[in-house]
């Protein structure tokens, strides 16, 4: 079976750094050729484990825009369309020669670029959505254009979490596959763990209003009010037009007086090894996450977590089980501080708690499982593409069927 995945992005975010797990575990019998809308790490990441990539580039005002640029408004939204149009059409026709047995989008943008590009290519359409379609963290017309779009044009939807699920109401070819780790991730049992001293706390990932930086900084003023040893480290950097969250954040920093105290490490390529030099790791998000992939990266690397409650979130850390982390309301410095504080202060029950996550999130989220969910959505959708191949030879034709 031939698979074509589109991307607009070649940035390591989150779905992009899934993608990459997913591609890399696939079984051989199935072929990926991933066509991304520019260049950049996750192309060197693809081709380096030996996938097939090719860059159609995009405007990239376009491939940059943030979601309120881009959907913000009906008029900007059509503005948009007609940009992409002509790019959608040289796309379907890429995708046409490829001859692919489905064509699986990874990105919002993609999605709705995929759609004119698969019906070009006359080739059935998965969607893997990795955002909550919901108004606290999309535009509203493009919540509801998704959401309809959703129901009507794609062969089937792949979803992150059951919260990301529960905004596509009415979605009724649907299947949850959670964003897996890959075995090299795991790391060794909490209870060997020596967390560094002076404890450092950490939050992992890109600087955006919808990771909490700011939440995060203005919650450190607290704890080092008490615990004036503590460390406190940012690493990751804007994306998308965000550099000016980044500035803001940096300026909390200035004027609570705690850039001492405090790191902006910049990008990290490993975050495993980033992880390991964390006494805590921080999940700050103010709005619900469509899931939290750095909440469970940190668990199987035996790191406590801290994280706010909502969105896929509450699906990794789950309250209602044996505490596999802390639990806070989001966008509460407050809150997250007496978290911190209290982690810091019994580093017993703190490795207590990363131990119970450590054997869970093991259990619940290999990316052997991610793969055999997405796996099976494309068998299923392939099939009828597969059995018209049949039909439709031509008298006295031998079947072949890819």
């Amino acid at each position: 079976m031939r698979v074509v995945v589109l991307g607009h992005t070649a940035a390591l975010g989150g779905a992009e750094l899934a993608l990459a797990r997913l591609l890399a575990h696939l079984p051989p019998d199935i072929q990926v050729h991933t066509i991304l809308f520019a260049h950049g790490p996750l192309e060197d990441e693809l081709r380096r484990a030996g996938l097939r990539v090719t860059v159609l580039p995009l405007d990239s005002s376009l491939t940059t825009a943030s979601r309120h640029a881009v959907g913000g408004t009906v008029r900007s939204a059509m503005a948009s369309a007609a940009r992409v149009l002509p790019f959608a059409i040289r796309l379907g026709r890429v995708i046409r020669r490829i001859s692919p047995d489905v064509v699986h989008t990874t990105t919002l943008k993609a999605d709705l670029i995929g759609i004119p590009a698969a019906w070009i290519a006359r080739r059935p359409l998965v969607w893997h959505v990795h955002d909550r379609i919901a108004p606290d963290y999309l535009p509203g017309p493009m919540v509801h254009l998704i959401r309809f779009l959703a129901r009507h044009v794609p062969r089937h939807v792949l979803v992150n979490s059951e919260a990301t699920a529960a905004t596509l109401t009415g979605t009724r070819r649907l299947t949850t596959a959670y964003p897996g780790f890959s075995p090299e991730q795991v790391g060794a049992s909490p209870a060997g763990r020596t967390p560094p001293d002076p404890p450092v706390v950490g939050i992992l990932g890109r600087i955006s209003p919808t990771k909490g930086q700011l939440v995060f900084a203005r919650a450190a003023t607290l704890v080092l009010a008490a615990r004036p040893e503590t460390r406190f480290r940012v690493m990751g950097t804007p994306l998308f037009g965000e550099e000016g969250y980044e500035r803001e954040v940096r300026a909390a920093v200035d004027t609570a007086g705690i850039a001492d105290h405090f790191e902006f490490a910049g990008f990290v390529a490993d975050a495993a090894a980033a992880l390991d030099q964390l006494t805590l790791c921080v999940h700050a998000s103010p709005t619900p996450e469509p899931f939290g992939q750095v909440i469970v990266e940190a668990m199987v690397r035996g790191v406590p977590v801290i994280a706010t409650t909502g969105g896929g979130v509450t699906e990794i850390v789950r309250p209602d089980a044996d505490p596999l982390g802390w639990l806070v309301p989001p966008d509460d410095d407050a809150a997250l501080a007496r978290a911190i504080l209290e982690a810091l202060s019994d580093p017993v029950e703190a490795r207590r708690r990363a131990q119970a996550a450590w054997v869970s999130s093991q259990a619940r989220f290999p990316i052997a499982e991610t793969v055999a969910a997405v796996t099976q959505v494309w068998r299923s959708v392939a099939r009828p593409y597969e059995r018209r191949q049949v039909t439709s030879r031509a008298p006295g034709q031998t079947p072949c069927v890819r």
